[in-house]
């Protein structure tokens, strides 16, 4: 006899599976659902060889036997209640008919590919990276006619293993009561979901405490762009609004600002403005953030580009009628059509008035700003895809709903559907421009090698004349300063060698530069990158070495010049071809005359 205080041993499988429901019960549209677990030796209707099957009762009958990790549990009942919230089993009084293999696996692949975008867990069966297009009665008519796919490339994996279909239907058990309608049960749970991430993204849910905030003016309108414009309502949805008072007054916010890297608006709520006047300000924050425009500054001045993109986008909002524009916000029906670098160039000669003016920031201050603001920890991600996703679907239902909007914005929303090159394509059609590669010389002397296989066919061969003929070259000067970081070089050493060598320059004339230029001579190419020493690591001035090449007698005037720099350098004159290869974010403190390619 086992004594009393004996404990018993603790059971894994059971502690996995109770694991597995708490993870399932963080979603909080799954958790709604008023469904059962069942896990005893004594249920009939579990798989004895798969995981779960659900039943239209509501209960899932889970095998007590199986063994699995808490994240697959979790994404196995997830299975499992879906297929209840999806309609897949009603609940009906009577004798029910069964589905049979085309329509289970129809619905099993309906399941799979929205759990895809919906993630619980993961799967504990083979799943296809794609699915199949079209809902469970499309997919079951053509399974039926042209036969059931494997279930690893259409999805159609259940929970129920190879023994059999993990949705069972059953006559309603509800003791006298109407037979429970999952499927309205899981839309309201949902929609439920869907309205408090809302309330969370739109400001309305206090990140500390998670009670609802009184709704503000601000919060309105940001409801009301994502409820009835549809231009913005994605972007809108997406956003962080940030309305606090001493963080406007710490970082001299006069009404508003925006940092599109990490998808903050920032407001005054000091400032008293209508609803209608808030819908004017943020949508203008929310063009400045989908236009990348904090980007598109390029080496131009942070301040008078701003000005110049609050000229256009508050000409756009009024021509749409988005809200009212408050008093003092910069607006000139001469700029009409022009875009905001065709503004700049206009504005740029008379800095002295426009030093005066002052955006939604205040005077003299961008509100496009360039670093997010220190609020504390918070997760970032690259933002790009996303404003050009959501401005462009938008863009189409705004054009199906609401009407015209202003040409210069469709054009600039048209052109982000087409970003541009990655920088090292673009250094890429650099060196074809200006490094061309020297062509081989053909000749019916020597017979091409294909000849062989076809003797009756003369073939000209190709090969290069041993006489000395002008080769490629070109030459780098590379800021070694101390701001220079070693990644930044070699990430830039290394394009250029393979570019180089793919063009068949057989050397390159390298010089670097900090305090004072340090000629290298000429390189082989594969020693660019790999055993070139860096000397200096002091200042950053580049035009002496720039000089030193353009006087230098070996050097060719033809030859174009790359110059590697950080941006931390003098003002630069070159009277040659050239182009600059500088960090993402860094800006010349001039204004280049060759191209610029940024390094991401």
């Amino acid at each position: 006899m086992k004594p009393a205080a004996a404990k018993r041993k603790p059971d894994p499988g059971a502690e996995s599976f109770a694991e597995g429901v708490r993870l399932l019960r963080r979603n909080p549209a799954l958790a709604a659902l008023p469904a059962e677990f069942c896990r005893t030796e004594t249920c009939g209707a579990a798989p004895p060889g798969g995981w779960a099957v659900v039943d239209s009762n509501g209960t899932v009958h889970v095998n007590p036997r199986r063994r699995a990790e808490p994240e697959e549990w979790a994404w196995v009942l997830a299975h499992g209640l879906l297929h209840l919230g999806f309609g897949h089993v009603p609940a009906a009084r009577g004798a029910r008919v069964q589905p049979d293999d085309h329509a289970a696996a129809a619905r099993c692949a309906v399941v799979n590919r929205f759990l895809a975008t919906f993630p619980v867990g993961h799967a504990p069966v083979a799943l296809p990276p794609e699915y199949p297009g079209g809902d469970e009665e499309e997919l079951t008519a053509r399974w039926r006619r042209d036969g059931l796919p494997p279930a690893d490339a259409a999805g159609t994996a259940g929970t129920a293993g190879p023994a059999g279909r993990d949705q069972l239907l059953v006559e309603w058990h509800g003791s006298g009561r109407a037979p429970k309608d999952w499927q309205s049960a899981f839309a309201a749970a949902l929609t439920r979901t869907v309205s408090a991430a809302m309330d969370r993204a739109g400001g309305r849910i206090d990140e500390k405490t998670g009670q609802r905030l009184p709704e503000r003016p601000w919060t309105r309108a940001l409801n009301w762009f994502v409820s009835s414009y549809p231009l913005l309502g994605g972007i809108a949805a997406g956003l962080t609004l940030v309305a606090d008072a001493e963080l406007a007054r710490a970082h001299d916010i006069a009404i508003a600002a925006v940092n599109a890297d990490a998808g903050e608006v920032y407001v005054n709520p000091l400032r008293q403005y209508t609803d209608e006047e808030w819908r004017f300000i943020l949508g203008h924050e929310m063009l400045h953030a989908a236009l990348r425009h904090g980007e598109r500054q390029g080496g131009r001045d942070p301040f008078l580009f701003n000005v110049a993109a609050d000229y256009v986008i508050n000409g756009w909002l009024l021509e749409m009628g988005v809200g009212e524009m408050p008093e003092g916000l910069l607006h000139d029906p001469q700029l009409k059509g022009l875009s905001a670098e065709e503004v700049y160039d206009r504005i740029v000669r008379d800095q002295r008035r426009i030093r005066r003016l002052a955006t939604l920031a205040g005077k003299n201050r961008p509100d496009v700003l360039g670093a997010p603001l220190d609020r504390g920890p918070r997760d970032y991600v690259d933002l790009d895809d996303f404003y050009r996703r959501g401005l462009q679907q938008g863009f189409e239902l705004h054009r199906r709903e609401r009407g015209l909007l202003p040409a210069g914005l469709v054009e600039e929303i048209r052109a982000l559907a087409h970003p541009p090159l990655p920088w090292d394509a673009r250094l890429a059609r650099w060196f074809d421009e200006f490094v061309p590669s020297p062509e081989p010389v053909r000749s019916y002397s020597r017979p091409a090698r294909r000849q062989s296989a076809t003797p009756d066919i003369p073939r000209a061969g190709r090969y290069r004349p041993e006489e000395e003929v002008p080769r490629c070259t070109f030459g780098v000067v590379l800021d070694t300063s101390g701001s220079m970081s070693r990644p930044l070089l070699g990430k830039a050493l290394g394009a250029i060698a393979s570019y180089a060598a793919a063009r068949d320059v057989p050397a390159a004339r390298v010089v670097h530069c900090d305090a004072a230029p340090h000629d290298a001579g000429y390189l082989p190419v594969e020693e660019i990158a790999g055993r070139l020493r860096v000397h200096g690591r002091g200042g950053t001035v580049l035009q002496p070495g720039i000089d030193l090449l353009e006087r230098a007698d070996d050097f060719p005037p033809g030859a174009p010049v790359l110059v590697i720099t950080d941006g931390e350098c003098d003002v630069l004159r070159l009277r040659r071809e050239h182009a600059f290869l500088v960090p993402r974010g860094a800006a010349l403190p001039f204004t280049p005359r060759g191209p610029v390619f940024r390094m991401s």
